[in-house]
């Protein structure tokens, strides 16, 4: 080889080199900041491996293009098999998603608690037929609650509250659970910092029932109204020096519902307890189609998964479904799924939620021991799984809160709450 053709190979070898240097900064580059805006877009981790993958595949075929490695119709060949592997694995993810997204879902998030906001227009919260007997003024309790029970106190503070401090819808936005919730997970868990002279919206919000007890252990509320705390709840009470104090208001079925097509009318307790062991997993066994049971759950601490526990007794608890989810920063979270209404699906939460404030007419109620989960059979007893809910306090020093609970457990309150949908102690 002359030298001339050495000095012309070197030449070539050395733009080559320089040409896969600058194609791999670029693309890395190029991929790295594709791969950030998947994540903080929403994407999941399917998302970002398959992200990773085009990239690796542009890559490649870069590369073999530079170096004129294989032959060039086995370079498209080779390229556009790769981008097929690619893109009908999204595709089918996609369709599959789409098809989930389709399905109906029952999910407290989905439900507009602004409209039982005390004083706006047209409010769905309950009124007295008669002046109340009880008026508060000056120092205010701040109340907070399970979404379920949101109408119910929103209801006793339209009786008694001044109507003055609620400019219309000032709610709204409070009442809605995420927003608070982002908060304590922000602050780890700990109290917001109060304001010095509450408004509105710190007076009457919904948190859910978590946050709720959260917020009332670490001094952020005066009265929350739950169904009975949780293990760790208790334990969080404990740990914080807090004595909690519950005072039974009402009474509440806890209902199981599957799809409305689903030919079960009902279960016995013990099948419940099979199907949430994982002991019990297609509907054939209860009379029902050959199809596996998808048995949902909620959330840790939320009131339902509660009374599902203690429903459970010493039965173990199976994991429930779950799904990624985009959480902040892009970071991916694991959490439970919320009930979505396929045919073959269980779920459960209260009586109240799932006929009045869902108003789904595509799932069913199941009978309980061949009971059904009415009002009349939780007023007479006869329906197994009815409990009481609380007006929970832990030692608040606000002197109108106990004016406030008595006031509930009198006749005018329990007329609220009769009238809201709830079962009343009397």
């Amino acid at each position: 080889m002359t030298d001339a053709n050495m000095k012309k190979s070197y030449k070539t070898l050395a733009i080559k080199i320089i040409l896969s240097v600058l194609i791999t900064a670029l693309l890395f580059c190029c991929g790295f900041v594709a791969l950030i805006i998947v994540a903080l877009s929403g994407g999941l981790y399917f998302h970002q491996f398959m992200t990773v993958a085009a990239f690796v595949a542009v890559w490649l075929f870069a590369i073999a293009q530079i170096w004129k490695l294989l032959k060039p119709k086995t370079r498209y060949i080779a390229f556009v098999a790769a981008a097929a592997l690619i893109m009908l694995p999204v595709a089918g993810f996609e369709i599959i998603r789409a098809y989930d997204n389709g399905i109906e879902q029952l999910s407290e998030r989905n439900i507009d608690l602004s409209l039982y906001d005390p004083f706006r227009e047209n409010t769905l919260a309950a009124s007295l037929d008669a002046p109340p007997a009880l008026t508060l003024s000056g120092e205010l309790p701040r109340l907070d609650g399970a979404t379920a029970l949101y109408p119910v106190y929103s209801a006793f503070a339209r009786a008694v509250y001044p109507r003055e401090i609620f400019q219309p819808d000032a709610l709204a936005e409070f009442v809605q659970p995420d927003a608070v919730a982002e908060d304590f997970k922000a602050d780890g868990g700990a109290a917001i910092d109060e304001p010095a002279k509450p408004g509105p919206k710190e007076i009457l919000a919904c948190t859910n029932t978590g946050n709720a007890y959260r917020r009332l252990i670490t001094g952020y509320t005066d009265i929350i109204f739950v169904a009975k705390p949780s293990k760790e709840q208790r334990e969080m009470a404990a740990e914080a020096g807090v004595e909690l104090t519950l005072t039974p208001i009402g009474r509440e079925a806890f209902v199981f519902f599957v799809n409305a097509k689903n030919p079960v009318r009902g279960l016995a307790v013990d099948d419940i307890r099979r199907i949430y062991s994982g002991k019990a997993v297609n509907w054939r066994e209860f009379g029902g189609k050959n199809k596996e049971i998808r048995a949902f759950q909620r959330p840790v601490n939320s009131g339902s998964q509660t009374a599902l526990i203690g429903l459970m007794g010493e039965t173990p608890l199976m994991s429930p479904p779950s799904e990624d989810v985009a959480g902040g920063m892009g970071d991916i979270i694991n959490e439970v799924s919320a009930y979505r209404n396929y045919d073959n699906a269980i779920g459960y939460s209260f009586l109240f939620f799932a006929t009045e404030m869902a108003r789904d007419d595509k799932i069913k109620l199941l009978e309980i021991n061949g009971v059904a989960p009415t009002r009349e059979n939780v007023e007479n007893g006869t329906y197994p799984y009815a409990s009481e809910f609380y007006a929970v306090t832990a030692g608040t020093e606000n002197p109108n809160a106990g004016r406030l609970i008595d006031w509930i457990l009198s006749a005018q309150g329990q007329e609220l709450i009769a009238k809201t949908g709830y079962t009343p102690l009397r």
